[in-house]
This record gives C-alpha cells, sequence and structure tokens, in this order.
C-alpha cells in the first residue's frame, strides 16, 4: 500500500562560509565574506556579514571600507574543498535513504514516505546532529508533504531560532509561515515573477496559495498552477533520481590579468577543453559541435569579442582531440595588441558514447573511435586512483598565469596531503 508523499529538504547553512570555518574555528563569529573568480564580488557571507549590510553578489571594491572597518575575513572560493564537503554530506544522506535528489551542492531532497519514523521532528534534529558531529557542517531542515513546502519550511528553520533548526508541516498548519512569506522567496517564483505577481495583489506566499489555480497558470504557466497546488500540500514534483544527461557542458574564466599571449591563451582553452571532456565522459557522451570564445574587457573602452563553432565529422569525448581542434582555431583568431580579458569553451550536440552512428561513406572510423575510448578510460582511472591530473595533457601546462586572481584561497584541507592540518601537542 501506497504512502502519501513526504519530503525533507536538507539546507546547509551558509554553506562555503561554513565549509571555511571548519578549520578556523576562531573565525565562527567574526564576519566573513567567500568572493568569486578573481576575488571579484561576495557570493556568500556568514550571517554576521550579512548583518553589516553587505549584500549578495556585491563587487568587492565596494565594500573595502566596510571590510576593513569591521575586520571582515575575505576567502577566495575553494571548490574543491566545498565539493568534498558536499560529497560527505551526501554520504551521510544517502546512508538515510537511497531515494534522495542532490539539488545543488549544498542541498538535498529526502523521499520519507517509505521510512518508519515515529517522531519526525526528533529524527530530524537527529540527523542534524550527526551531519554536525561527523563532517561539522550545520544544516536546516524543512520537512513537508510538497517540495515547495519543504523548501519553505528549511527557509524558516534557518532564521527563525525558536525552531531548534528544524520545521515539520506533518502536524502543524504551513499558514501561518505562508503568511510572512514573500512571494519573490517561494520557490520557483523569483525576481522575475514576483512583480507580475504583486500587481495582481499577490504579496506573499498565502495569497499565492489561495489563488485559483487556472488563474495561477495564467500568469505563470503550468509551473505556477502546480506551485499553487504544491503550496496546499498536494505535491506535484517528484524526487528526480536519475541523473539527467547534460545538453550542452560550458567552462569559462575571466583571466587574473589581461593578456595577449599566446602561450597564456593556448594554456586556458587546453586546461578548459580537459575539464569539459571529463566531465562528457562522466555521462558517457559525445560531442559532435564544440567552439571557443575570446573577449576584451567589457567596461573597457572598445570591447570586443570573438567566437567559432566547429561540427566535428565525428564525434568525440577525447580530450587530446577536442584540444587540438580548439588550440588550432584559436591560433587562427588570435590578433596582436589585444588584450584579452575572457575565453571560454562549450560542447553540444551530444550522443551516446557507446552508440556510435556510422555512416555510408565511411567517414566515421570505428577503430578510431575505440582506440580512444579505451586510452581515455585509461587516463581516467589513473586519475581516478592518483589524483585529478595525475596524469594531464601538456598544452594544459604551457602557462597558468591566466588563471583567476585567489589571493586569499584557503588550502585543500581534504584532497591534498601536503595541506593536511598539523595538530601540535606539549605531551
Amino acid at each position: 500500500m501506497s504512502r502519501p508523499p513526504l519530503f525533507a529538504l536538507v539546507d546547509c547553512n551558509n554553506f562555503f562560509v561554513s565549509c571555511e570555518r571548519l578549520f578556523r574555528p576562531d573565525l565562527a563569529t567574526r564576519p566573513v565574506v567567500v568572493l568569486s573568480s578573481n576575488d571579484g564580488c561576495v557570493v556568500a557571507r556568514s550571517n554576521e556579514a550579512k548583518a553589516l549590510g553587505i549584500p549578495m553578489g556585491a563587487p568587492a571594491f565596494q565594500h573595502r571600507d566596510v571590510f576593513r572597518r569591521h575586520g571582515v575575513v575575505q576567502f577566495s572560493a575553494n571548490f574543491e574543498l566545498y565539493g568534498d564537503i558536499s560529497r560527505r554530506i551526501t554520504s551521510i544522506l544517502a546512508s538515510v535513504t537511497p531515494r534522495l535528489e542532490i539539488y545543488s551542492v549544498d542541498e538535498a531532497f529526502l523521499d520519507l514516505s517509505q521510512l518508519d519514523i515515529p517522531d519526525i521532528e526528533q529524527w530530524a534534529k537527529q540527523l542534524r546532529t550527526t551531519i554536525l558531529q561527523w563532517v561539522g557542517m550545520p544544516v536546516s531542515i524543512g520537512i513537508a508533504p510538497s517540495k515547495t513546502l519543504a523548501k519553505l519550511a528549511s527557509e524558516h528553520a534557518k532564521t527563525d531560532l525558536g525552531l531548534d533548526w528544524v520545521l515539520s508541516f506533518v502536524n502543524k498548519s504551513p499558514v501561518p509561515y505562508l503568511q510572512v512569506t514573500e512571494v519573490q522567496k517561494v520557490w520557483g517564483v523569483g525576481w522575475r515573477l514576483a512583480p507580475k505577481l504583486r500587481t495582481e495583489g499577490i504579496h506573499n506566499a498565502a495569497a499565492l496559495a489561495s489563488m485559483p489555480e487556472r488563474f495561477a497558470q495564467q500568469l505563470m504557466g503550468i509551473r505556477g498552477r502546480q506551485t499553487v497546488t504544491e503550496l496546499n500540500g498536494v505535491s506535484c514534483f517528484g524526487l528526480e533520481l536519475e541523473h539527467k544527461p547534460r545538453k550542452t557542458i560550458a567552462r569559462t574564466r575571466t583571466f587574473g590579468h589581461d593578456t595577449n599571449n599566446l602561450m597564456d591563451l593556448q594554456g586556458a582553452i587546453a586546461t578548459f577543453v580537459a575539464q569539459a571532456a571529463f566531465r562528457l565522459r562522466q555521462d558517457n557522451q559525445l560531442a559532435r559541435r564544440v567552439g571557443l570564445f575570446m573577449t576584451t574587457h567589457r567596461k573597457k573602452p572598445n570591447y570586443q569579442s570573438w567566437s567559432k563553432e566547429l561540427i566535428l565529422e565525428q564525434p568525440t569525448a577525447d580530450t587530446g582531440l577536442l584540444i587540438n581542434r580548439l588550440v588550432t582555431e584559436l591560433t587562427d583568431i588570435h590578433r596582436t595588441g589585444i588584450a584579452y580579458h575572457r575565453a571560454g569553451i562549450w560542447l553540444s550536440n551530444f550522443s551516446p558514447a557507446d552508440k556510435l552512428q556510422t555512416d555510408l561513406l565511411g567517414i566515421v572510423n570505428t577503430s578510431q573511435h575505440d582506440e580512444s575510448r579505451k586510452l581515455m578510460q585509461t587516463l581516467d582511472s589513473i586519475n581516478e586512483k592518483f589524483g585529478r591530473q595525475a596524469i594531464t595533457y601538456a598544452s594544459t601546462k604551457l602557462s597558468t598565469t591566466w588563471r583567476p586572481l585567489q589571493i586569499n584561497k584557503s588550502p585543500a584541507y581534504t584532497t591534498d596531503w601536503h595541506n593536511l592540518p598539523i595538530v601540535r601537542t606539549n605531551q
């Protein structure tokens, strides 16, 4: 007999900042921000930094005085560390139930409908304690019969200190919380749809939940009807248990400094291709379309951009072949005297790697494809065993001076033996 849907959303609190604090307990009560590529914008803030009025996405240079006056600690983004901490939390959640959906690096939905849990709130608090003890990450947990309500519950659990970081709508009405939730904060609404709803007098989640479903669909499309239904406790969105193959893979970066050096640009493009091709192979896909772009600084005079896309005769996920094609195109569009500020590559038009489509003209070389797959499988298995980039292509090492500035990047505490924390004791 099937049970009614029940979801839990586990949401890490100020995730990037909390990752940095794991190995810096001295920062537990100090304002902390994490900055984006080239240390340009604020992408994460501690509660203390939020209290200072530092907005999300704020250019760091505009708040230098605030940082200095209040002793705000700045970190360059360390995505390797964040990814590893995220995987550790996921392993704990997977031990609770295999039915989970990794929604983002710091959020996961769990299907609780098949679990026998006598006291749902006590269970959630124990799960939170386990994650805090085993990983050191503070989380908030929202529980509800729909994913939209679970998302809303987790947000209130995060901000209402009286809830002890857990809010369940199993035996509690969500209406008081809907009434104090601004409409733009409802999952699926956001800043784009909120103005349209406000013109209709819909200012909070309770008003949205009371809308006729047909009218919600007229204003927001089918997602509007589903959101209204979910806010009323009826599930429309199930768990997405299967990984959906990507339709496009892109890698882009703003350089640490503007450059015209061809070796810098070749090293950057080769690095982007290696990263994207690895992700492509993880999805068991081949790419037929590849492209690259370069631009000058958008805020400087005479902004220019260049791009080129290629259609390959034979789809591939071979890092070497892709690097060769794109670095060759880079050399053709490179112009002396131009200070390049940003570059990137993309892969698209994917097909399954184990179902190569042949052709009547014999253009597709199946033996070459098989040899390429064996080579890439060997490369990936060695790097998995001995560490990422244990073996890589020489072109990715032509230059590293293009890399974004990361002046305040923390060590790779959990993924590099040389960066392991050292504990000293007198005993």
